[in-house]
């Protein structure tokens, strides 16, 4: 590298480092939460603290935790508080069908496909655009996409670490911005629903929600990381003159066999089968995934609904054909053995949705998410800020918190319960505020040591520079996050200033009534 970061830098990483690694397990942070939460609602009780339902103009009363009556429905409702957590069966669902799609080599090799043979003046765009879009694959687009960027920009004479880079703000980064709903979505929208129901019990997630606004990160984010990348990025790392790796073990750095162009071939064709029917099912009257009998604006409801199924079919089908045509799978035993492992990577998820579950659940009874909610909203509204102004406090909200605390769904159990009934209140919808949390959270991944795979980036990088430190790669990263930070500000206010639709059958603004 040309240069090493400041003295400031330095100091200000080791304190986020520091900071973060003296915060217990997000699981331990929730059951920590949890006591909390039970001696403010029994002084909250005592006191007689209260609120004005704004729909129904009750009285909403904060009710001790330690009563009674929530005491034996902590304990006897546990199973079923634990089973109805709305994000723990989008989440388990998706991934049923994803971790097929990412063990057969199917997701791995399609990123393969899209940057070996990129054209040296696109390979840029062309690595952020495969990076975005490879978020979907989750593990395997760190795993497979970022080394093997690094390997492509050398074999091409370029810094191999700007591919590293590059490849890193785009999965992560861009970690809200694609071209389809994926887990993400399944998991921000399933703890948005929990939320929303404190004021609204009718309202119904709809993981296509944000579709509209993430397609459109997606093509506003691969310039910006594109510009970032070649002229600040690459030019501050200096001349590339080390020549290739030789000592890498990556099998993903070598060219798809015949094979694997077959599996991929097969394996699109499968997708877009799935599509077709999933088009089928929704167009014409008398389609299963339209109800005729509702309202005009709610006929599309069981489409939405049924999109959780839709991309578990989709992975898991267009999985299975790459793994047969490769000899991957060869009966149905290795197809169940596959779908067995994806989900016994969840085992973490499970614990945390446990303690996350009943955070949420126990704030409900309290009434203090409720009455907080209220209150809230009431300040807010005496403040007179105007709504894009909120949004863009609650992107860099999450962005900051984002450094301390990694885990996207631990820091939205934490803020939904209060911040969507509170925005709602508003005239905010929940798919906005789940909009607004998203960008701000994914624009400081690329930035804090704490990130589960910040060290492995880090390794990457060290491959080609041995002294490659972790503030070098704090150093290369903030540019990208700055400039994320500030387009998704932007896009924020733009979007909720001229109420542009989120996704299909989702709004801006948005009204009880």
């Amino acid at each position: 590298m040309s240069d090493t970061p400041s003295q400031a830098s330095r100091g200000f990483i080791a304190a986020i480092e520091r900071t973060g690694n003296r915060l217990p397990d997000p699981v331990f942070i929730f059951f920590w939460l949890i006591a909390i939460l039970m001696a403010v609602s029994v002084l909250a009780s005592f006191i007689g603290l209260s609120a004005i339902h704004p729909v129904t103009d009750e009285p909403v009363k904060a009710m001790s935790l330690l009563s009674a009556e929530n005491l034996r429905r902590l304990f006897t409702d546990m199973p079923a508080t634990f089973t109805h957590f709305h994000p723990l069966g989008y989440v388990l669902v998706v991934m049923l069908g994803a971790g097929v799609a990412e063990r057969t080599g199917f997701l791995g090799a399609a990123m393969r496909a899209g940057v070996s043979n990129a054209p040296k003046a696109l390979l840029t765009p062309i690595v952020v655009a495969v990076g975005m879009i490879g978020n979907l694959a989750a593990d395997a687009a760190y795993v497979v996409l970022i080394p093997l960027a690094g390997v492509i920009f050398a074999a091409a004479g370029r810094h191999p670490v700007a591919g590293i880079a590059a490849a890193f703000a785009g999965v992560s980064g861009g970690f809200s911005a694609n071209l389809f709903p994926g887990q993400l979505d399944a998991l921000l929208f399933g703890i948005t629903e929990a939320g929303a129901e404190i004021l609204d019990p009718a309202w119904n997630a709809n993981i296509a929600g944000n579709w509209y606004l993430i397609m459109a990160l997606f093509f506003i984010y691969l310039p910006v990381i594109w510009y970032v990348t070649d002229r600040y990025v690459e030019p501050r790392l200096g001349r590339w003159t080390g020549g290739t790796v030789t000592d890498t073990d990556e099998p993903i750095s070598g060219p798809l066999t015949d094979v694997e162009k077959r599996g991929l071939i097969w394996g699109a064709l499968t997708i877009l089968a799935v599509i077709a029917v999933w088009i089928v099912l929704t167009v014409g009257p008398g389609t299963p995934l339209i109800d005729q009998e509702a309202r005009p604006e709610a006929r599309l409801t069981p489409f939405y609904q049924s999109l959780v199924a839709g991309f578990f079919l989709l992975f898991l089908l267009s999985g299975w054909v790459y793994g047969h045509v490769t000899g991957v799978i060869k009966n149905h035993r290795d197809l169940v053995k596959l779908m067995s492992a994806s989900m016994s990577e969840m085992g973490y998820y499970l614990v945390l949705a446990f303690a996350a579950a009943h955070f949420v659940v126990m704030f409900v009874w309290s009434n203090l998410g409720l009455i907080l909610a209220i209150d809230g909203a009431e300040f807010l509204r005496w403040t007179n800020m105007p709504g894009p102004l909120l949004l863009a406090g609650l992107l860099i909200l999450s962005g900051f918190i984002n450094l301390f605390v990694g885990s996207a769904s631990a820091k939205w159990a934490l803020l939904a319960p209060i911040l969507v009934p509170m925005l709602m209140l508003l005239g905010i919808s929940p798919e906005t505020a789940t909009a607004a949390y998203r960008i701000g959270d994914s624009a400081t991944n690329i930035i804090t040591p704490l990130m589960v795979y910040f060290p492995l980036i880090l390794i990457f990088c060290q491959r080609w520079d041995k002294n490659f430190g972790i503030g070098s790669l704090m150093a290369v990263m903030i540019p990208y996050s700055i400039w994320l930070m500030i387009t998704g500000v932007a896009i924020i206010v733009i979007w909720a200033g001229f109420n542009i639709p989120l996704g299909p059958g989702a709004v801006v603004d948005f009204s009880l009534n």
